[in-house]
């Protein structure tokens, strides 16, 4: 089910270059379609999204925005517990992201210099949620509620319907719940083109964010510089370090989380213990076949993950940091001394209670995380994500004056003369 490989610099190696190949493939004939279905978008419209959405889900809704009274109907459909599950969600995913709110700053100097920076939410954000059997409303949390946090003025969500052209009524609970402004039902690339160019009746957003197949993937790549987006995500994937003090049931659980995800997803395990790799390795078997989605992680265990053995602690780590993994999860005996030495990863998990699950729906931090090594350079989706910076400055006369020469001579050694000749203009006779 799971190859087990000692890490001896050649073994691992191999490995982080076979996931960042199966990450760069590029699909011609996805680019070319959906180049097709954003220019017709953008020419056609409502129209173009309407003869999409027939012929990609089956059946067009009455009507495309969903009211906020449908919404309410929609949420009593829903189980109250699950509900209850979400709104406790909220609570502490806002607690956790209100705390990365910037305020605008402004700085003077004896001279009259004045300097600052100004820091405001997006005019308005798109949000991109999968429906039908892919539904996850964990992600409309993850996406809305940093945005409202960092001041954006509206949000729209899409989500397409169903076969029978009715909306995901969990889907619509979190939309409420995140305070999404406007919800359409539209789906794939059309609704991403929808958002970007804006139609008759969805309105132009400034970025899009939220997860989606490889047609929304690719779409939001296109757009990329008409639209601002927040990732190009890869498949999921998990890197879980392990010591002797491990629980091989838990060990287990925890890779076979991310699996379930998608054939291409990874989870891999790297122990210092041959004994955990082997209990490990056991409870994979025991833990799959009860499983919903055995087929799929059995694949993503034999194709693209694996078990781990290193000699020490050290090379576990230093394995995790070019591993740069989305989720890495610290099962050892004393997780807390490691935070300061994990450099690269979407969002670290510490200790044998901290499973990656919890981080993914409940605890706080988001879950919208950079994957395929990018972690060496790529945060995690936060507020910081949905808001623009603007400086500002103000000098005086004399201020200027007393700088001129130097700005003259930086203008004019990069060749710049019209440059220089702005600041001389100013103090001639």
């Amino acid at each position: 089910m799971i190859n087990t490989v000692f890490a001896d610099g050649r073994a691992d190696e191999a490995l982080i270059a076979q996931l960042k190949e199966r990450s760069g493939e590029v699909d011609k004939k996805v680019t070319l379609a959906v180049t097709n279905i954003l220019e017709n978008v953008k020419t056609n419209g409502d129209k173009a999204v309407l003869e999409y959405t027939i012929k990609f889900d089956g059946k067009a809704p009455e009507k495309a925005e969903i009211s906020k009274e449908e919404i309410d109907k929609a949420i009593e459909k829903c189980d109250p517990f699950f509900v209850k599950s979400l709104e406790d969600a909220a609570e502490n995913i806002r607690d956790f992201h209100a705390r990365q709110k910037q305020q605008s700053w402004l700085t003077t100097k004896e001279n009259g210099v004045i300097m600052g920076q100004r820091v405001r939410g997006l005019h308005r954000v798109g949000i991109y949620v999968p429906g039908g059997t892919a539904a996850y409303p964990s992600s409309v949390l993850m996406n809305a509620i940093p945005a409202k946090i960092a001041g954006v003025k509206e949000i729209i969500m899409v989500t397409p319907p169903s076969k029978d052209g009715t909306p995901n009524p969990d889907i619509l609970a979190a939309a409420k719940i995140a305070g999404v402004d406007r919800v359409f039902l539209m789906g794939g690339a059309q609704a991403v083109a929808a958002l970007a160019y804006g139609t008759e009746t969805v309105p132009k957003v400034d970025k899009i964010v939220g997860p989606g197949n490889i047609f929304v993937a690719t779409a939001k790549k296109l757009l990329y510089g008409t639209v601002d987006i927040d990732m190009v995500a890869g498949p999921s994937e998990i890197l879980i370090v392990a010591d002797e003090t491990a629980n091989p049931k838990f060990l287990a659980a925890d890779l076979m989380s991310q699996a379930e995800h998608d054939v291409l997803a990874s989870a891999i395990l790297i122990t210092t213990s041959e004994k955990i790799a082997e209990e490990t390795k056991k409870e994979l078997a025991r833990q799959c076949a009860t499983l919903s989605r055995k087929e799929i992680i059995e694949k993503s265990l034999k194709d693209y993950s694996a078990i781990i053995i290193c000699d020490n602690m050290d090379k576990a780590v230093d394995f995790a940091n070019r591993l740069a993994p989305e989720h890495l999860e610290m099962c050892v005996e004393n997780p807390l001394e490691y935070i300061g030495r994990m450099d690269n990863a979407g969002s670290v998990f510490l200790g044998n209670y901290s499973p990656e699950p919890l981080g993914d729906y409940f605890a706080g931090p988001n879950h919208v995380l950079p994957t395929s090594g990018t972690a060496r350079f790529f945060s995690p989706l936060s507020v910081d994500s949905f808001v623009k910076k603007s400086s500002f400055i103000y000098y005086t006369e004399d201020a200027l004056r007393e700088c001129k020469d130097k700005v003259v001579s930086l203008a004019e050694t990069e060749g710049l003369t019209a440059h220089a000749n702005s600041i001389k203009v100013r103090f001639e006779d």
